[in-house]
Order: structure tokens, then C-alpha cells, then sequence
């Protein structure tokens, strides 16, 4: 909204306008001074008196029934105010103020230094001109009847009054949604007759929240003044301070209003509560009551943002008609100047026959610096309409959920995120230097296979295998995994493999746990260790598929379903069950399926006993979201660990040609030991290096950090065992949560603080919004802090940073540019 400030004064025989606009630019004209307009405005103003001579709410006219006068009145005052008002727009039409009138259609029409999206804005918006006048007799003219509007015009020009001098600066109020508060006062009503005025407000309940003061005949005089002012000085505040009753203008005392018969209050004797209900809060008021020319100039010179007041004396049936009208169209949450017009409207087109002149009376004084006060919606069915998207809104948030609902996406914003969790630790020293790693990582790597003379390390040599089992026997492992898919016979060495691993569980008091890895086929069939090999009845086999995106496998939502567990869990459930002697044992001579015995030991088995969290089984959601494509809740390995902290790497030529080397046997009793491939070339079940992965970021920069000119490019399935075996021992269970959950949270976010910053309070202050916006930025960056810990933390929940960072930031900019363009059209 534009605004033009016009002031009109007069100096000798001259009238001097200046128009003042945007930033400082200036226009002015002189034209005589009006004395054949200011003659004419005093016949119709003594006209206006008399035809309106009972019921006035100005104490000028005695009150009670008399004779018609010999003199139609009414015929009378339309002949004046037809004169009156040619004569006033023919003096406004003079070639002098010209520039001036062309200054105010030409930039409306042309919109002047706006886009297209401010035009939108601007669309059925108004431009205000502020006029103030020095001398009493020019303030008192019909400026709102002033012709300057056109068809042409983009925007609608209206009239408002300001005084001539203003020393405080307005009150920028912050009101919570709700009710209004309305201070009614209901003065001397000799005369008069307010019900329908009192009537109009109580029917509106639902919208305001009104207190009324009433002079009730013999009324202690003090006692009521004393509630007037207390109620002024409420600390909750008020919104809207209304008046009724009679009132004139006095020269030095800012006007006065008469509460009760014989009882009067100058402003100037409540200036300090007015004062005080304008600094809690007061933004509008209504003095329904006569001669309000000083009211309104005390009361904007004293900070109030915008008065109602009639100029001249009104009857009491114009009045309730003004105030009913008047209210009605605030109710429809018109503000109030636009209500104001609208009722003048009405008595000019509805009641002009009844009432004529009376659309002439009221204005609108109004702080240069002062938002025009309107009721808002509040509610619920208020709220959901604020929240319910635009068009770009609603293309933008569809993109990002639709960016965020895609697995490879998903897949490099997780890998990034690790990365950083990584870096984190690292940055605020929260890794972990004195635990020594669960598990020992022997790996048949390259030069293992040169060693032992191997041609073709596909399928690994059963008697190399054998050599490796004896090698742990020996040192007496406790747990030993087994990396290698080992479904197929080799009739040749089988049998030497066979007797190395039943070595292993000749020792009755602790044999070793040997766990094989298994898959399915393509025909959904298991591959299960060769019989000629090892019996399921005295180990074990777990599932060897890793998940796209380093995602961990998870243990069935049926715990006595018999497809295998994840190798991982395997492992870590095998360690964990030696703390408890009771736990089945491996044993030769057992003839049922060990880890079905195992299986049923932990179900039937107390809460203390429990080898994991519920975290490590499969939940219903993550489930449901396989239908939709997605991984929700699904967690995740944590590369962001250091790896010396998961396991410590042995190659097994290392292994079979010195064992004692680093106290090899005491780790080995404490620990799992996983064979697994090192990397080679050959290393998977297919054609391809099925078993090499490319190394994660957060893996690489642990690396780097240990040895800048590092150059490894993979990471080995076994690695990924080791971590996933790691996090099952440790409960180290971290779930990310989806994007597109948070991303809705954002958008609710964002929405309720976008239309936050579109309130009037904040567009009125820069300062304000200046700092909400610092604390907005600080908050984006402690949300970022407190996920990168919870992360790290027990709680071990990835919150999502960057999309909703996006969808956030996306209303905050939409508010801000939205309010520059506000800012700048005002």
C-alpha cells in the first residue's frame, strides 16, 4: 500500500499544498485562500444544526419535542451541501494543483517501480493520502469527498486526516491471536438512547471481548472516573477504546467528554491513563459523539495508531446507524478505515433521504507510522486455512518430497551425513582410544594366497581353510566365523577341513562356536554348508547378503521363524551366550539343529538375558515402507566408528606363521575372529569382485587421518560383517528418520512462522524482524549441533539436516521477500 502525505496550510491570503512521497520527494502548489468556501461550509454547517436539532450528542441543542420549523430544513441543507461541495471540488480542480493530481493518478496508474509479482500484491489495494491542515476552518472541510479517483487507477485513492504535528512515535503492538478486547464507555445519556449501540457490541462476542462502563443516573461521579481510569491502566491491555455519549471541543484540554449528567472528563486530565492503555496495547477508537476534531488530534499526538470521530454534531439515530454499520463491516474483517467508508457509503446511497449530510461527518485520524487495525480470523478452521499451500508452495514441497522419496538420493545424503558424524567425532575428541575392538578380522588377502602357493582362490582351498581352523584351535578361540560360502564338496580336501573344525568342540568346557555364512539361490533354495563339511546340529549358519545403501540386516518381526539370522547377529548372539553357562553348547552328538536350540533358549529366557534391543528386529513400519520403496526406520552400519574401535585386522599368513605376535592368543579368547576375504580380486560368488565395495566416506576420512597418502579404494564384505557384528554386540543401533516425516514437520514449521513474520507487528519493525531472524538462523544452527550429538548419543536417531533445512528456509525467504515488497509498496 502507497501513501501520499498532504499538507494543506494557510499562510496570509494562500493556501499552500505540499505533497510529500517515498523517499523525501516533494511537490507544491498555492492557491488563494478558499474564504467563499469556508462562508459556504458555516451556511451548511448552520443548516446542518438545525435540521438536526434534537437527539444530538453534542450538548448545542436543547433537548425535548418543538413545533416544526416554518422552514423545509431538509430541502435546505441539500441545496447547501450540493454548493458546498461544487464549489470545495472546483477548487480542488484549479490548474495549480495539477502536478499534484497527476503525481497521485500517474504513479498509481503506472505502479511505478513494480514487477508483476507486485502488482499481485498491490491488487486491490489502496493508496492513502494523509492530509493535515494548520487552521481549525480547513481542517473541518469534506476532504474525503475529494474527486480524484478514476477507472483508470490500479489502486483506489482514499483520504485520511493526521494532525499537523505528531511528537510520539506509534506503538507497534504484538497481539496473540484471539479475542479482541473492547473497552466500552457509555457517558451521559440525557437525551440519548445507547441500546442499540450496546446491543450492536454484546452480538459480537464471538469476536471481541468487551467490557462496559455505563453511567447509571445518580452514579458516584468519582467512583466513576476512578473506574475509567483503572480500566484505562488494565495491564492486559485493550484493543479498541469506544466512546457514546456527548462530547465538544475545547482548545487546550484535547477536547471533552461528559460521563454522566453534570459529569465531564478533559482528556487532558487522563492523559497519563490513555497513555498507558496506548503503550499496552490500544490501536483503535471510536468517539461516537460530537465535535471529535481535538479528541482525534490529542489522542494520535499522543502515539494512538487511528480514531473515529465525527466533526460535527450527529443525532443519536445517525450515530447508532454509523455504529452499527461500522461494526458489522469490521466483522467481516474489513479494517477500519475500509469500514468507515463503507457505513459513509451507506448512509449516502441507503439513507440519504432520512439522513442527508450525515455521510459528511465522520473521519479517520491516523498515525503516519500505524498499520489500520482489523479483526483476524483465530481457530482451528483459521489455522488450517494460514497452512493451506499456495501454487509455488505446493510445487516446491511436492519436488523436494518427491527428491526425498528416491533410495539413491537417500542413499548420498545418508553417506554424507556418516561423513560428518565422522568428522565430528574427530573434531570434539568423542571417539573412543581406550576399548579395545570385539573382533578379530583374518584376512585370506593377496599375499596370504601368494604364500600359500594358491593358483585360484575361487573357491578357497579347503586345506588352507583347515590350516587356518587347526591354527585357532590351537590358540583356542571361542567364536569363529566363517566368510566363505562353502555349499559345494571338494571330495578331496572336505574331509580335512571336516576333522579341523570338530577339533575345535572336542573341548567339552568350551568348545568354539563355528558360524557359515549362507544365501539363497536363484530358485529361493538355501545353500547351506556342504554335510561333508560341518552338521547344522553343531553350528551355525547366518544369512551373507549385505543391503544397498549400508543398510543392517535385521532379525525377523517372527523370532521363531527358521530362516537363518543375519550372519552378524549370529556371531554377536554366539559371544554373548558364553556369559551364560546354561546356554546350548555345540556338541557332536547332538541330533537337533543347534541354533533352533539356541533360538528357543533366548525366547524363553528373562529381559536381562535379552542379547538385543528391540531396535535389531524388523518393525511394521520399515515393513510397510518395503511396499512404498522406502527404508523408514531401517537403521544403519556406522562407518562413522573409527574402525580400530570395531576390529583389528590380521592377515592369516600372519596368523600361521607367527601366532604369538601381539599376544595373539589372549585376544583370540576374548574376541570373535571372522575369515573373510582381503580384498583380492576373486573374492565373491559370481563373476564379478562381488565381495569389494567402494569405500564409504566416512571409512576413507578415518583412513586419511590415519595416513594421508593412503590409497585403498574398497571395502571388503568382512569389514561389513565386523561392523554389524560390532553393532549387535553393543546395542549400537542407529535409526534414521525419513526425510519426508521431517520435511512435513518443516513445512508446518515454516508455515506457521512465515505467516508469523507476515504479521503486522513484525512488518512494522525491522528491528524485530532483524532479530527473529538471527534467532531463526541460530536455531537452524543448534538443531544442526544437537542432531550431529543425538547421532553420537545413546538415543543414536539420525533427525535429517539438509532437505528439511531446504523446505524451511524456503517459507522464511518467501515471508521475508514478501515483507520487502509489503515494506516497500507502504
Amino acid at each position: 500500500m502507497s501513501k501520499f502525505y498532504l499538507q494543506v496550510q494557510r499562510v496570509e491570503n494562500k493556501c499552500l499544498f505540499q505533497l510529500t512521497w517515498n523517499n523525501n520527494q516533494k511537490i507544491t502548489a498555492e492557491l488563494i485562500y478558499p474564504e467563499h468556501i469556508i462562508a459556504n461550509y458555516k451556511i451548511w454547517q448552520r443548516i446542518y444544526h438545525n435540521f438536526y436539532s434534537q437527539e444530538s450528542r453534542g450538548k448545542i441543542i436543547n433537548i425535548g419535542v418543538v413545533a416544526p420549523p416554518p422552514v423545509d430544513w431538509q430541502a435546505e441543507l441539500v441545496q447547501a451541501e450540493a454548493k458546498l461541495l461544487y464549489e470545495f471540488h472546483q477548487w480542488l480542480r484549479s490548474k495549480e494543483l495539477y502536478d499534484i493530481r497527476s503525481i497521485l493518478t500517474v504513479n498509481n496508474i503506472n505502479s511505478k517501480g513494480t514487477n508483476n509479482q507486485d502488482k499481485s500484491i498491490l491488487k486491490s489495494s489502496y493508496i492513502d493520502i494523509f492530509i493535515s491542515c494548520n487552521i481549525l476552518e480547513l481542517t473541518r472541510l469534506p476532504w474525503e469527498t475529494w474527486e480524484i479517483s478514476s477507472q483508470f487507477l490500479a489502486n483506489k485513492l482514499r483520504i485520511v486526516r493526521q494532525p499537523i504535528n505528531i511528537q510520539q512515535s506509534v506503538k507497534l503492538v504484538k497481539r496473540t491471536p484471539g479475542k479482541v478486547r473492547v473497552l466500552a464507555i457509555f457517558g451521559d445519556d440525557s437525551g440519548l438512547n445507547f441500546e442499540k449501540e450496546k446491543q450492536a457490541i454484546l452480538s459480537l462476542q464471538k469476536l471481541i471481548k468487551v467490557d462496559l462502563i455505563s453511567s447509571q443516573g445518580e452514579t458516584d461521579i468519582d467512583k466513576l472516573k476512578y473506574e475509567i481510569v483503572e480500566k484505562l491502566k488494565n495491564s492486559q491491555g485493550w484493543d479498541i477504546l469506544f466512546f457514546a455519549g456527548h462530547s465538544r471541543e475545547t482548545d487546550l484540554t484535547g477536547g471533552q467528554i461528559s460521563i454522566a449528567p453534570n459529569a465531564t472528563i478533559m482528556l487532558s486530565e487522563i492523559e497519563q491513563p490513555l497513555s498507558v492503555a496506548i503503550q499496552n496495547g490500544l490501536q483503535f477508537a471510536l468517539f461516537n459523539s460530537c465535535d471529535g476534531l481535538s479528541i482525534a488530534n490529542k489522542l494520535v499526538e499522543l502515539g494512538l495508531s487511528q480514531v473515529a470521530i465525527m466533526r460535527e454534531p450527529i443525532h443519536n439515530r445517525v450515530a447508532e446507524e454509523i455504529f452499527v454499520q461500522l461494526l458489522n463491516n469490521v466483522s467481516q474483517y474489513q479494517d477500519v478505515h475500509q469500514a468507515l467508508l463503507a457505513a459513509c457509503d451507506y448512509l449516502k446511497i441507503e439513507k440519504n433521504l432520512t439522513y442527508p449530510s450525515s455521510y459528511l461527518i465522520p473521519s479517520l485520524f491516523r498515525h503516519p507510522d500505524a498499520s489500520l487495525f482489523h479483526l483476524e480470523p483465530f481457530g482451528f478452521k483459521q489455522y488450517l486455512k494460514k497452512l493451506t499451500p499456495t501454487l509455488l508452495e505446493t510445487v516446491t514441497i511436492s519436488a523436494l518430497a518427491l527428491i526425498s522419496l528416491q533410495l539413491p538420493v537417500q542413499t548420498w545424503l545418508l553417506e554424507k551425513r556418516v561423513l560428518m558424524q565422522a568428522i565430528y567425532r574427530n573434531l570434539t575428541n568423542q571417539v573412543d582410544t581406550k576399548s579395545t575392538s570385539p573382533l578379530l578380522l583374518l584376512q585370506i588377502d593377496n599375499e596370504s594366497i601368494k604364500k600359500a602357493g594358491i593358483l585360484n582362490p575361487r573357491p578357497i582351498d579347503r586345506k588352507y581353510m583347515a590350516q587356518i581352523v587347526d591354527k585357532l584351535v590351537e590358540l583356542k578361540a571361542s567364536v569363529v566365523g566363517i566368510d566363505y560360502l562353502l555349499d559345494r564338496p571338494d571330495f578331496k580336501n572336505d574331509f580335512l577341513l571336516n576333522k579341523s573344525l570338530q577339533a575345535g568342540l572336542k573341548d567339552s568346557y568350551e568348545p568354539i562356536r563355528f558360524v557359515f555364512i549362507t544365501t539363497r539361490d536363484t530358485q529361493g533354495k538355501w545353500l547351506n554348508v556342504h554335510p561333508k563339511i560341518a552338521s547344522l546340529n553343531w553350528s551355525m549358519e547366518g544369512e551373507m547378503e549385505l543391503l544397498p545403501g549400508w543398510y543392517m540386516q535385521l532379525l525377523p518381526i517372527n523370532k521363531f521363524s527358521s530362516n537363518p539370522r543375519p550372519f552378524a547377529a549370529v556371531l554377536a548372539t554366539s559371544q554373548q551366550l558364553r556369559k551364560f553357562p546354561n546356554s546350548p553348547q555345540p556338541q557332536l552328538t547332538s541330533k537337533q539343529d543347534l541354533w533352533r536350540q539356541i533360538n528357543n533358549y533366548i525366547n524363553r529366557a528373562s529381559n536381562s538375558k535379552k542379547n538385543s534391543s528391540e531396535r535389531t528386529q524388523l518393525q511394521p513400519i520399515t515393513a510397510f515402507s518395503y511396499n512404498l520403496q522406502q527404508m523408514w526406520l531401517h537403521p544403519i552400519v556406522d562407518f562413522s566408528i573409527l574402525p580400530k574401535q570395531v576390529y583389528q585386522t590380521i592377515s592369516t599368513w600372519e596368523l600361521l606363521d607367527n601366532p604369538t605376535k601381539n599376544n595373539l592368543p589372549q585376544k583370540l579368547q576374548q574376541r570373535i575372529a571372522i575369515i573373510a576375504p582381503g580384498g583380492y580380486e576373486e573374492a565373491g560368488t559370481g563373476n564379478d569382485s562381488e565381495d569389494n565395495f567402494e569405500l564409504p566416506a566416512a571409512m576413507s576420512y578415518w583412513l586419511n587421518q590415519e595416513n594421508p597418502n593412503n590409497n585403498r579404494v574398497v571395502l571388503t564384505g568382512g569389514e561389513v560383517h565386523a561392523y554389524m557384528t560390532h553393532h549387535y554386540l553393543n546395542n549400537r543401533i542407529v535409526v534414521p528418520i525419513p526425510d519426508l516425516w521431517v520435511i512435513a514437520l518443516a513445512v508446518l514449521l515454516g508455515k506457521l512462522t512465515s505467516e508469523y513474520l507476515s504479521h503486522k507487528y513484525i512488518l512494522n519493525n525491522p528491528e524485530q524482524k532483524r532479530k527473529l531472524l538471527i534467532l531463526l538462523n541460530m536455531s537452524s544452527i543448534a538443531y544442526a549441533l544437537i542432531s550431529l550429538q543425538l547421532y553420537i548419543s545413546s538415543t543414536a536417531i539420525i533427525l535429517p539436516w539438509l532437505l528439511p533445512t531446504i523446505t524451511f528456509y524456503f517459507y522464511i525467504l518467501s515471508a521475508v521477500r514478501k515483507s520487502r515488497h509489503i515494506f516497500i509498496n507502504n
